[in-house]
């Protein structure tokens, strides 16, 4: 069978860059420090009331160009991804190349938790807000051997580039949180993963989750101002108000909410080597779905050793599919040569 021509030679460009780059996590950047502008996403779980409205409006922006969903070919549709037996709402569940961000929730059968009871009667109950933690020193990064994803330096999201993906997909074996999706259904398939609106900030604004979100549970800005807000909740006594920022951190928006007792802990601060998504929960957070083996550790240094090999086995790949290639397009034009002899 001959091979596509197009797929052959997308192949053998991308095997090509790889091989030849020869990137190790200490070639593609220093050991990372958080950039003095750097911005990310402060979630409490505790003031998330379940509404979604982070998820739609995430569709709505990045299917707009420059959006992390949006493609030529589908301008102007939202991938909204309804159940099977009433296409009335978006309900995906889970992260998936149609869904960047989303949100589930804790329904827990014990009152094993006193931090998640505060206030409260009955068994343990959280949401929890999912999609990309822009590591301080992503996995995702290191291992992608053609720069397809970059820390930016300034802001330091981790973005995507799709036409430099040839579609090795070692970020989505990297990851520790599982993050990158891939588009497996469509022709020239991509990673597909949250962005942080990226493409926004040019026109003044910023993530579109924390524009939509009424109740403040996800808040934008500076990372160091995110995580002294972090570490400012945990201060806080269960019982009392407190004027949490709505939408942005150092906005002028602000409510006043009854403060809820929070697990003494702020997720990200230090997870992988650190995240620009924190996570504040009343709910301890291996049982909100994070991953309980994920360690302090910084994972390109970890993730390294076991990718570092697979250049090679790619670069046999391609010298066996060259060699193939050869071989079909000989057969192909002897056959071509008798058809044309024939009357």
């Amino acid at each position: 069978m001959a091979i596509n021509r197009r797929d052959f030679l997308k192949f053998s460009a991308g095997t090509g860059l790889m091989l030849t780059a020869g990137a190790t996590p200490g070639q593609a950047a220093p050991k990372g420090q958080l950039p003095p502008d750097a911005v990310g996403i402060l979630y409490d779980a505790t003031l998330c009331i379940g509404c979604m409205s982070c998820m739609v409006n995430c569709k709505k922006a990045n299917s707009e160009p420059g959006g992390a969903l949006y493609h030529k070919e589908t301008a102007g549709l939202i991938p909204f991804e309804y159940p099977a037996d009433d296409k009335i709402y978006d309900a995906p569940d889970g992260l998936s190349d149609k869904t960047l961000c989303v949100i589930k929730a804790y329904r827990g059968g014990e009152q094993a938790d006193k931090a998640s009871q505060a206030s409260k009667s009955g068994p343990a109950f959280s949401f929890i807000k999912q999609h990309c933690l822009h590591c301080i020193e992503p996995a995702c990064v290191s291992v992608c051997p053609v720069a397809a994803l970059q820390k930016q330096p300034d802001t330091g999201i981790v973005t995507y580039n799709k036409n430099k993906c040839f579609g090795c997909r070692y970020c989505q074996v990297a990851c520790p949180f599982g993050i990158p999706m891939y588009e497996w259904e469509k022709a020239s398939p991509s990673v597909v993963k949250c962005q942080l609106c990226n493409h926004r900030y040019a026109q003044g604004k910023y993530s579109a989750c924390c524009e939509s979100c009424p109740t403040g549970a996800s808040i934008f800005g500076k990372v160091k101002d995110l995580q002294e807000e972090a570490k400012r909740r945990l201060t806080l006594k269960p019982g009392d108000t407190y004027a949490y920022p709505v939408k942005r951190v150092d906005g002028a928006e602000r409510t006043e909410q009854v403060v809820s007792e929070y697990v003494n802990h702020v997720y990200g601060l230090e997870e992988a080597g650190g995240t620009q998504y924190l996570f504040l929960a009343g709910v301890s957070f291996d049982k909100l779905g994070f991953n309980p083996k994920v360690t302090n550790q910084v994972y390109p240094e970890f993730t390294w050793s076991y990718v570092s090999h697979v250049p090679a086995l790619i670069g046999t790949l391609l010298v066996a599919g060259t060699a193939l290639r050869v071989v079909t397009q000989k057969i192909e034009k002897k056959k071509n040569a008798g058809t044309g002899d024939a009357p």
